[in-house]
């Protein structure tokens, strides 16, 4: 047995709960994604907008004049009256005005469903890495790579889906959204999918029987015959 395994294990787990830190940031705050609308008249208030999966934020900015680049209302980091509300995804019918308007609900909630699993994967995973630290439970250290790369799969998935759904806001003709950006939360899930695809691939790579490094090794580990 190589005795550098456990070692290798931890080091890891190690990187993998910082991936699983970037999921959970992820999924629960609401920064996914900024939206502007088209400022008409400066020294005035527009409202700028950012969402996640679960909810959106509206805030109302006082713009001064801006760059000849800038367009848009913002930045979101300005001060200004804050207002947010959750999407209704489960409640088909009773969603608010401004969620039928500027985002496309069917998006939102196959985003919000495959971040779940995303996020169940990785809590699978490491129940199994924990238990495996037990006495001749080794074996446990295969599904356990196998569910963070399933949750390294499902969260880049759903970022795929919130980029297209923002995409497919800025192009609809029924809303007053010119510009996006994509701020914190969306890269807390691209990172969270980098860590915990690689590093699912590399416990996996770990939980491996070590392969010999010359043929006599197999021949000398065979069973004698009878």
């Amino acid at each position: 047995m190589d005795e550098s395994k456990p070692l290798k294990v931890r080091l890891t787990f190690s990187v993998i709960l910082v991936g699983v830190s970037l999921l959970f940031a992820a999924v629960v705050t609401d920064h996914w994604a900024v939206l502007s609308p088209k400022v008409e008249e400066y020294n005035a208030t527009c409202e700028a907008a950012h969402f996640g999966l679960w909810r959106l934020c509206t805030k109302r900015i006082f713009m001064q004049e801006q760059g000849p680049k800038e367009k848009g209302c913002g930045p979101i980091t300005l001060p200004g009256e804050h207002n947010c509300s959750y999407f209704k995804h489960f409640t088909p019918g009773q969603s608010s005005e401004i969620f039928e308007v500027t985002t496309q609900k069917e998006y939102s909630i196959s985003a919000a469903a495959i971040a779940i699993f995303s996020v169940g994967f990785a809590i699978i995973g490491t129940i199994c890495v924990l238990l495996s630290f037990g006495k001749k439970r080794d074996y446990l250290l295969k599904p356990a790579s196998m569910f963070y790369t399933f949750a390294g799969l499902c969260i880049i998935i759903s970022v795929e889906v919130m980029r297209q759904s923002v995409k497919r806001m800025i192009d609809s003709k029924d809303t007053v959204w010119i510009e996006y950006s994509y701020s914190w939360s969306f890269a807390c899930a691209c990172s969270s999918f980098v860590l915990l695809f690689i590093c699912g691939i590399a416990l996996l790579l770990i939980a491996l029987p070590r392969f010999p490094q010359n043929p006599w090794e197999t021949c000398m580990d065979a069973e004698p015959e009878h």
